[in-house]
């Protein structure tokens, strides 16, 4: 499962450069040059990691992060920032910033530090008698594999991760290579004949998997 970015930064030429540079090594980017725009999309979207910029419009980087911590919002974060001063720098870590890159930097030393970060194995996801690991997509019945599809691995993540809790249909449509709601009844139908597992359609809002 291809692992999902925020990126926020408002230099175009440096968020252009570090985009490519993290869709070229697998990763799925979505980059937004202001603050606002960065809490809207994580407000909408579950990622893996978020790199922020700190003097960015809007709600800058620190403002940001704090607000998501405050929401328990607990995705790993890489600060990348001019500001090079030890109070800036122990200020970020303070927020919950799990790395600090000081600017200028070359790309690659980007790259490096969120491999690192995300080649760390998530934990295992348990639910009843199923055992699902996000790092491979890998779901088990007891000792018995189950075989997922692309699609059905990103939904049953969605669902495990959030169980009780109503799914939006439009976060869960991102899962779908050609999104509407049609399909996304089909897909969902399917994962619940291949898992057993019930999905609730709470309608015009989404859908919940209440539990294992």
């Amino acid at each position: 499962m291809r692992r999902k970015i925020l990126l926020l930064e408002d230099d175009r030429a440096l968020g252009e450069t570090l985009e490519e540079l993290l869709r070229e090594d697998g990763y799925d980017v979505d980059w937004v040059v202001d603050g606002a725009e960065a809490a809207e999309k994580s407000f909408e979207n579950r990622y893996d990691l978020y790199i922020f910029d700190i003097n960015v419009p809007e709600i800058d980087g620190f403002d940001l992060l704090e607000g998501l911590r405050n929401s328990e919002d607990q995705t790993p974060t890489i600060f990348i920032s001019a500001l090079v001063d030890l109070k800036t720098i122990a200020k970020g870590f303070e927020l919950g910033a799990d790395d600090y890159i000081k600017k200028p930097f070359f790309p690659e030393e980007l790259l490096i530090r969120v491999n690192a970060k995300l080649s760390k194995a998530s934990p295992l996801i348990t639910c009843g008698d199923f055992t699902f690991d996000p790092t491979s997509g890998t779901l088990k019945k007891g000792e018995e594999v189950i075989p997922l599809g692309e699609v059905q691995r990103c939904l049953l993540h969605h669902f495990l991760t959030n169980i009780g809790q109503v799914m939006d249909k439009e976060v869960l449509m991102e899962c779908l290579e050609h999104p509407n709601a049609t399909a996304l009844r089909v897909a969902i139908n399917k994962l619940k004949e291949k898992t057993g597992l019930t999905f609730k359609n709470i309608r015009g809002v989404g859908y919940v998997l209440e539990k294992c």
